[in-house]
């Protein structure tokens, strides 16, 4: 019986080189074959297209034409966010670059549970979370899956430091946020209204006033339904003012210390505990590359953790770095390698310039919307979510414009509840994007509001 090949190995890269090729291949033709944004026909007809690429899943003898025709049918029935006319999420196209990379560690597959597992791995984690830390004005950073992971690790470290301790955030704040006090069984978090869509800092105030015991207040830097911003200064001496913990949820709005022209937004950062970070959005990095980044070191002690095969004692008193304490998972990729080398690649300008433009293409947007009478805009962007909806429609057309949309295969576009109407919602995170693209999802949007059979007054 011959061996199956191995991706890694001295006979690695000659296995893999045609794989790549028949893997290419198929991406190019399953993205001609959906020819647009996402395929048209809804769930339906993408579960069909599954069904007839993927036959038995688990047969007797092996298909070698496998490869090819589930990777086609992945790319038929994907939503491509390197798509114009896909900006309905906090889901970016990943860089050429960091793909790339993110190859190699899937080939190498190391794991960052043990030092002897991943030597350079998690010697380039340490170098880098410490610098992308210190760019937040933290001390450390540990590498997460994503935003929900970071609020979740935020929130333990908080118990942890704080025995008891209760969650104070807006109404805006990321879900994740409530559900973690629940998970890590917290009390009830008081939830402060946020009807102008940020947290106001005399709402906080007068909460904090009448609350007892340590408290641990999460503001938001990017909601996800707008990408709206806290007042962060404020927020930081009220919690300075009554003793409070501070922990940021930069998720969205993290990407914005990159850039020279909206870093001042984030100002006030520096004054939070922990912060969420997430490379997946504004870092235009594959999925996944959250972190959370902590101010004082020794909340991490929180999560040490023994297991005398993974970090034996005479092993680290030997000189062998203890990667136990660095997440709540065992088995983890080095999600790092492909934020590294982006880096290191475009560098700050680079990046700078990438955020810059999607802001700047959401400003561009937003005043397309103002000049169209049949539109009606939210607000001005304060990163780069546009709210819009067809003037004095419905919500339930609003509503099924956006579902016309996507069973039609013509536009990934979001939704978003505030100010007690449904809005439609633009997430321009495509530095590819022109303005010329965005021009074409608002005649989109307009055919669809009138195929719904509404017309502005």
């Amino acid at each position: 019986m011959t061996a199956a090949p191995l991706a890694s190995g001295p006979q690695g890269p000659d296995a893999l080189r045609p794989l790549l090729d028949t893997v290419l291949d198929a991406l190019r033709e399953g993205a001609g074959a959906r020819g647009g944004p996402l395929p048209a026909g809804g769930p339906d007809t993408v579960t069909a297209l599954v069904r007839d690429a993927l036959g038995e899943p688990l047969p007797a003898d092996g298909d070698p034409d496998a490869l090819h025709r589930l990777v086609r049918a992945l790319a038929a029935g994907t939503a491509d966010p390197a798509d114009p006319l896909c900006a309905a999420h906090l889901h970016t196209p990943p860089l050429a670059v960091a793909a790339a990379a993110d190859l190699a560690v899937s080939v190498l597959n190391p794991s960052l549970d043990s030092w002897d597992q991943a030597p350079a791995a998690s010697a380039l984690e340490t170098l880098v979370t410490r610098a992308l830390a210190a760019e937040a004005g933290a001390a450390d950073a540990l590498i997460t899956t994503g935003g929900t992971e970071s609020n979740q690790l935020a929130l333990l470290l908080a118990r942890e430091a704080h025995p008891g301790v209760r969650l104070v955030c807006g109404a805006n704040a990321h879900h994740s946020l409530v559900r973690a006090a629940w998970l890590l069984g917290l009390p009830d978090p008081v939830v402060i209204p946020t009807p102008a869509g940020t947290l106001d800092p005399t709402a906080l105030d007068d909460a904090l006033t009448h609350l007892q015991g340590p408290l641990l207040v999460a503001a938001t830097a990017g909601t996800t339904d707008a990408g709206l911003i806290d007042p962060l200064p404020a927020l930081a001496d009220l919690c300075r003012t009554h003793r409070a913990r501070l922990h940021i949820d930069a998720a969205y709005g993290g990407g914005l210390l990159f850039s020279d022209r909206h870093r001042p937004r984030l100002d006030g950062l520096t004054h939070a505990h922990t912060i969420t970070l997430d490379l997946h959005k504004l870092g235009w990095q594959p999925v996944a590359a959250g972190l959370l980044a902590v101010r004082d070191t020794t909340d991490l002690t929180a999560l040490d953790h023994h297991a005398d095969y993974l970090n034996a004692d005479d092993d680290t008193e030997a000189g062998l770095p203890d990667l136990l304490g660095r997440s709540l998972r065992t088995t983890r990729r080095p999600d790092i390698l492909k934020t590294a080398v982006t880096l290191k690649t475009l560098g700050r300008s680079g990046l700078g310039r990438l955020v810059d433009h999607v802001c700047a293409l959401a400003q561009q947007f937003a005043d397309t919307v103002e000049a169209h009478p049949g539109f009606e805009l939210y607000d001005r962007p304060t990163i780069s979510t546009v709210l819009f909806r067809p003037t004095a429609a419905t919500d339930t057309t609003v509503a099924a414009v956006r579902r016309r949309l996507l069973n039609d295969g013509r536009a990934v576009i979001g939704r978003a509840a505030l100010d007690g109407r449904l809005w439609l919602k633009a997430t321009l995170l495509n530095p590819h994007t022109r303005p010329d693209d965005l021009a074409t999802l608002l005649k989109l949007v307009d055919l669809a509001t009138a195929a719904e059979g509404h017309t502005p007054a």
